[in-house]
């Protein structure tokens, strides 16, 4: 099988891993926030802010050290997974003491249980990093899809079961429970790999020299991308969190589907190549172009749907979340061209340039913050927006040394995309003006929507559209002789 199979073969896995996981959690949110009140999401939206901030510092960026580094074997893992469980030992009684005051802070004193209880996943998921790890530098993805699609539908079960007998935000811990443990026990009794009764400092600290600076560049973007949340609990209210949220909700859910998929199985494929600049440089610019086409014609859909969407998934008491929603959509909708970015200079070794941009981006964050937090949870909403295009130029800079692939070549490579994407949220929106059933606006809108645009593809002969049919056919052409 050449390279190119591979990699989106193993792609094609992810993107079914995520895509299975991520239908069944939204679902699941769906019905969740039509049993529970806005203000009752809002509330564990602040507990999962503390629970991901320690995550961070459990997986520390020795996880993408073990990928990157071409000569990983055993000792190396074995080391990273001793390391591994003590963090989580330490995480998880850090939340379990600091639960009263975390409670007093937010005048919520029925908090201190739930956080105690809610931290277990600290410990539980910090058991599978290591697995997770070995799955992604063996090109492993299959593994994946089983272990996350079953834990995820057992986990929904049990947290909709709760949700209707009357268990309120017990529900949702419980299903955060049961999903990242059934995950990590099936990764456990799927995948081979068993540490070894080795430990190495020498070898633990050669993968921090790599990996701390993937771990300070994933926490100040997970502190920064959660103050937001922090801070509109506390100066605003719960149901403003709740409607920011899920405003957020809906474009992250696409992609962090597409997003996840791409960086997990690009890092890996890139460092393989790194030596080669060219191939590193052949591999970002594919992503970006593949990523724009899948990326950019769903964002523009929820943006033009984002009124009946909402009314229809959520009821009419959430429809303050329609104008975060939009402005949200367009800030996601240029993911790839961070992701494409940042895995290229992970993989050729440069995490030292991966945390300078991390904190110059971080400065522009927490200035678009302050400029708007005292104005109103829309104009956050918006700071996110122009924050995230000063974030693209950012990304973007050093590849222009490092791959000789600069913004602005960038952006040429996405306008066919980006022009397929507004000829088709533009024929779309005139259906928005016909007084009809909302379900029925929908049920035209969205196969209307996918017709235009893949007629805009093969009309304009993009290029990411023939390469992925051209991929399909050969895929299926070689199961077919396969059978023969």
């Amino acid at each position: 099988m050449s390279s190119r199979d591979t990699v989106v073969k193993n792609l094609f896995w992810r993107l079914g891993e995520r895509f299975g996981a991520k239908m069944v959690q939204f679902i699941v949110q769906i019905v969740l926030a039509k049993m529970l009140a806005p203000k009752l999401m809002g509330t564990i939206g602040l507990i999962l802010v503390f629970i991901e901030v320690l995550q961070i510092f459990i997986e520390s960026g020795l996880g993408n050290a073990l990928i990157q580094k071409k000569d990983a074997d055993d000792l190396d893992f074995s080391s990273v997974f001793y390391f591994n469980c003590l963090i989580c030992g330490l995480a998880y009684l850090l939340m379990f003491f600091s639960a009263p005051f975390i409670s007093d802070f937010y005048n919520k004193p029925e908090l201190t249980p739930i956080i105690r209880v809610m931290s277990l996943v600290l410990v539980v998921s910090g058991m599978k990093n290591v697995q997770q790890a070995y799955v992604s530098r063996n090109m492993m993805f299959k593994r994946f899809f089983f272990a996350t699609l079953i834990g995820t539908i057992v986990a929904a079960v049990v947290g909709i079961t709760m949700a209707y007998t009357g268990f309120g935000l017990w529900a949702i811990v419980a299903q955060n429970l049961v999903n990242v443990t059934i995950d990590t026990m099936i990764l456990w009794l799927t995948v081979k790999w068993r540490p070894k009764r080795c430990f190495s400092f020498k070898r633990l600290k050669y993968l921090y020299s790599y990996g701390w600076k993937l771990f300070a560049s994933s926490l100040m973007e997970v502190i920064y991308l959660k103050l937001r949340n922090l801070i509109i609990g506390k100066r605003y209210s719960d149901e403003s969190l709740a409607f920011y949220t899920y405003g957020e909700y809906f474009p992250q859910f696409i992609t962090s589907i597409l997003n996840s998929s791409l960086d997990s199985v690009l890092l890996p494929s890139m460092a393989k190549v790194q030596d080669s600049r060219e191939s590193v440089k052949n591999m970002t610019r594919r992503s970006i172009k593949i990523g724009t086409f899948l990326m950019m014609p769903f964002m523009v859909g929820i943006m033009v749907c984002a009124a009946p969407v909402v009314r229809i998934v959520l009821t009419e008491d959430w429809l303050p979340v329609v104008p975060y929603l939009r402005i949200l959509c367009i800030s996601y909708a240029f993911m790839p061209i961070h992701t494409a970015n940042l895995n290229a200079i992970k993989a050729i070794g440069r995490s030292d340039t991966y945390l300078k941009l991390e904190i110059i981006k971080k400065f522009v964050d927490f200035a678009s913050i302050l400029a708007t937090m005292f104005i109103s949870v829309k104009a956050m909403v918006y700071g996110v927006l122009v924050s995230s295009i000063i974030s693209q130029v950012i990304n973007a800079w050093p590849n222009k040394k490092l791959l000789n692939y600069s913004y602005l070549e960038q952006v040429v490579d996405m306008i066919p995309q980006i022009v397929a994407s507004a000829i088709m949220g533009g024929v779309i929106c005139l259906i928005n003006f016909i007084d009809m059933n909302y379900i029925l606006m929908l049920a035209i809108q969205v196969p209307l929507g996918v017709v235009v645009y893949i007629l805009c593809s093969k009309f304009m002969h993009i290029d990411s559209y023939e390469y992925l049919m051209d991929t399909l056919k050969s895929l299926l052409n070689r199961k077919k002789d396969k059978k023969i």
